[in-house]
């Protein structure tokens, strides 16, 4: 269940109540892709750095160990040791960037794993049983996120048959929710609008999919190559036209500005793989932009990296004693890293929740992209 708290111009303050707990939002998921943040991220961990949300991916869960086996365990939240909301995509976006791998038919689409090289056909009821036995909190709809540039004729067809495609996800999610054996019957769905960058087939396309009522709808389909302009012009033209007492999830996005720009234009779930993968190779973000710690001027820096952060970097080791770690190759220099920007951007999101609540969001947001830039 979705409960507008405020809207200040288009930004939106909610709660999501659900089975695993209330997610406050503007949220940022913190992506786990096979089960874990990759950089040594516990889900202990997770907690003392303020994730409301972890992300997973059901192409990797499916390969490796297989839903099946994380099913015969009692589902993801048991297999990884957390108890707060758990999202996961389709597999759609990992299948479709198998582009040299893979074959799209109206039942699914014929591909072949990363891993193995087996073939797999994963199709929107099979999206939904794998979702169902991973049992997580959210589950995303079977979508096609067409290649970009794409003709606008291509484009049509892909989303005709995405909508098709999310009819059937939600079927079969309703199916799968009445089971005696499935293990959260109160799983969400999710439907993603797709469109590209032509504004008229996203609006149509986000107008048919309201009407199905489901529990939340994602913009999907943009960072994948066009321009952060063009990215905010779509949202602005698009999420009106999506249920305002609804989530709105940005797949994918982006950077502490990206979502700034965002948050203002009606977006109010968001993820991206940016802090943890950046982290991974010793750039931080702080307010004041981004360091890269490799830098030989941090040799003899014994601040944090920044100061007054209260993450489990900055609470105790220097910006000299990581990069120490970082050249070193010793992991916990990339897992400080990582833990420090995962913590940078669940504080960013607090930030913005209360300036949304005070009705200040457009003079927060100035002065917050004022300082990074």
């Amino acid at each position: 269940m979705y409960k507008l708290l405020n809207v200040d111009g288009r930004a939106k303050r909610a709660e999501v109540h659900t089975v695993h707990g209330v997610i406050q939002t503007p949220v940022f998921m913190n992506v786990g892709t096979a089960g874990a943040i990759k950089g040594a991220v516990s889900s202990m961990d997770l907690k003392e750095i303020k994730c409301q949300v972890e992300l997973s991916n059901t192409y990797h869960l499916h390969v490796r160990p297989g839903d099946d086996v994380i099913k015969k365990l009692g589902g993801l939240h048991k297999f990884m040791v957390w108890d707060r909301p758990i999202l996961t995509d389709s597999g759609g976006f990992q299948v479709f960037s198998l582009s040299g791998l893979r074959k799209i038919k109206e039942e699914g689409v014929y591909f072949s794993s990363h891993v193995d090289g087996r073939k797999i056909f994963m199709g929107p009821e099979e999206s939904m049983q794998i979702q169902s036995n991973i049992a997580s909190t959210i589950a995303m709809a079977f979508d096609e996120c067409a290649p970009y540039p794409a003709t606008r004729e291509y484009m049509q067809n892909s989303v005709d048959r995405t909508t098709r495609w999310l009819k059937r996800c939600k079927t079969e999610m309703n199916r799968l929710n009445s089971l005696e054996d499935t293990i959260n019957k109160k799983q969400m769905l999710f439907g993603i609008n797709q469109g590209g960058t032509y504004e008229d087939i996203r609006i149509e396309h986000a107008k048919v999919i309201s009407e199905l009522d489901l529990d939340g709808y994602a913009v999907g389909g943009l960072a994948v190559g066009e321009s952060h302009e063009e990215m905010y012009r779509i949202l602005e033209e698009v999420v009106p036209h999506l249920p305002q007492n609804k989530p709105t999830y940005l797949m994918g996005v982006g950077t502490p500005i990206n979502i700034l720009e965002s948050v203002e234009r009606g977006v109010d779930f968001f993820d991206c793989v940016y802090p943890a993968r950046n982290g991974r190779h010793g750039h931080v973000y702080t307010n004041f932009g981004k360091l890269n710690l490799w830098n030989a001027k941090f040799q003899l820096d014994d601040r944090p990296i920044e100061e007054g952060c209260q993450c489990p970097a900055c609470k105790h080791y220097s910006r000299a004693y990581i990069r120490h770690l970082l050249k070193a190759k010793e992991m916990l220099g990339m897992r400080l890293c990582v833990l420090h920007n995962l913590y940078f951007y669940n504080t960013l999101m607090e930030e913005i929740r209360e300036a949304i609540d005070k009705n200040e969001y457009q003079e927060y947001k100035n002065n917050k992209i004022e300082n990074m830039l």
